[in-house]
C-alpha cells in the first residue's frame, strides 16, 4: 500500500512550516533594513491574499464565506499577523534574526501555559519539565550581557514576548472556530483583514511609503520570498495543520525555524552566534521535547 494522500500532504506542510519559516526572520531582517516595519508586513500580506484570491478563482474556487466566518478571520488576522508579525517585524530593527527565532521558540510553552489557564487542560509531568527547561533557556538568552547592552534589544524582547502571546492564543482561537473549510481561502481573508489593519497603523504611524522600484535589490528578492514562500505556501500550510493535528505539534515548528534562522542570520547576515545563545538554544528545544512528548489535546472547531 501507499503512502496516504492526506500523510504526504501534512509531511510537505510540516516542511513548509519548519523549513520556509525559518528563513523569513532573515528575509524580514533584509527588508526592514530599508523599510519601515508596518509598511513591510502590510505590503507583504496585502499582495498575499489577493495573489491568493486571484489563484483561487482561476481554480473556480468557492470565496463565499457567512458572515461569522469573515469576523473569525478578522480575528485570526488581527491576532497572528497585525500584532503577531508586524510586533516582531517592528523588533527586528533591533535584535538580531536568529535571536529573534530563538526567543520565539519558546512558544509551545506559552500554548502550554495559555491552554491550562483557559481550557484547564492537564499538565503532564513530563510537561512540567519541559516547562522548567523553557524558563530556563529563556533566562540565559535573555540575560546575555553583551546583547542587553544594545540600543533597543530590551524593547525588541518585549515585542517578541507581546507576539508569542498573541500567536499562541491565535493558534487556540483557530483551531475551535468557524472558519472557511478551505485552508487556502481561510489564509486569504486572514492576510486581508490583517493587512490592512497593519496598513492602518502605517499610516497612522506616519511612516514612509515607497514603490517597489525604489528599493535595494535585495530588499525586492526578500519581499518576493516572504509574499510568495513566507505568506502563501507556509501560512496556508500552517492553517491546514491547525485544523488537524493539535496547537502543540503544530508549534513544534520551533524546533526547527530557530536552527534555519541562526544559520542564515551567521552565513548571509554575518550576526552573531554566542556560546551562551547555544547552551540556551540546546535547553529550550529540550524543553520544547519534553512538551510535545505526548499528543493530549485536539481543538475541535466547527465544521469539522
Amino acid at each position: 500500500m501507499g503512502v496516504p494522500r492526506k500523510t504526504i500532504i501534512i509531511v510537505l506542510a510540516f516542511f513548509a512550516i519548519y523549513v520556509i519559516w525559518g528563513s523569513t526572520y532573515m528575509l524580514n531582517k533584509v527588508a526592514v533594513s530599508q523599510l519601515p516595519p508596518f509598511f513591510l508586513a502590510f505590503i507583504r500580506f496585502l499582495m498575499a491574499s489577493l495573489i491568493i484570491f486571484a489563484i483561487a478563482k482561476f481554480l473556480k474556487v468557492n470565496l463565499a464565506i457567512t458572515k461569522k466566518q469573515f469576523f473569525n478571520a478578522a480575528i485570526a488576522g488581527f491576532l497572528f499577523l497585525t500584532l503577531g508579525n508586524g510586533l516582531v517585524v517592528f523588533a527586528l530593527k533591533y535584535v538580531d534574526s536568529g535571536y529573534a527565532a530563538l526567543q520565539i521558540s519558546a512558544q509551545p510553552l506559552v500554548v502550554l501555559i495559555m491552554m491550562r489557564v483557559l481550557y484547564r487542560k492537564r499538565i503532564e509531568l513530563m510537561s512540567y519539565i519541559g516547562v522548567a527547561f523553557g524558563f530556563l533557556g529563556i533566562s540565559l538568552l535573555v540575560s546575555q550581557k553583551e546583547l542587553i547592552s544594545q540600543e533597543g534589544q530590551i524593547l525588541g524582547m518585549v515585542l517578541i514576548f507581546l507576539c508569542m502571546l498573541s500567536w499562541a492564543y491565535a493558534s487556540i482561537f483557530v483551531g475551535k472556530v468557524d472558519l472557511p473549510k478551505n485552508s487556502f481561502v481561510s489564509t486569504g481573508y486572514q492576510m486581508l483583514a490583517g493587512s490592512l489593519l497593519l496598513g492602518l497603523i502605517s499610516l497612522v504611524l506616519n511612516e514612509p511609503w515607497s514603490l517597489p522600484h525604489n528599493w535595494h535589490s535585495d530588499v525586492q528578492l526578500a519581499m518576493v520570498g516572504l509574499i510568495l514562500f513566507g505568506s502563501i505556501v507556509a501560512f496556508t500550510a500552517f492553517n491546514y495543520l491547525l485544523k488537524e493535528v493539535s496547537p502543540e505539534k503544530v508549534a513544534t515548528s520551533t524546533y526547527v525555524n530557530p536552527i534555519i534562522a541562526l544559520i542564515l542570520g551567521w552565513f548571509v547576515l554575518n550576526e552573531q552566534i554566542t556560546t551562551q545563545s547555544i547552551i540556551a538554544a540546546v535547553i529550550l528545544l529540550t524543553g520544547v521535547y519534553f512538551i510535545n512528548t505526548k499528543r493530549t489535546f485536539k481543538p475541535r472547531g466547527v465544521g469539522r
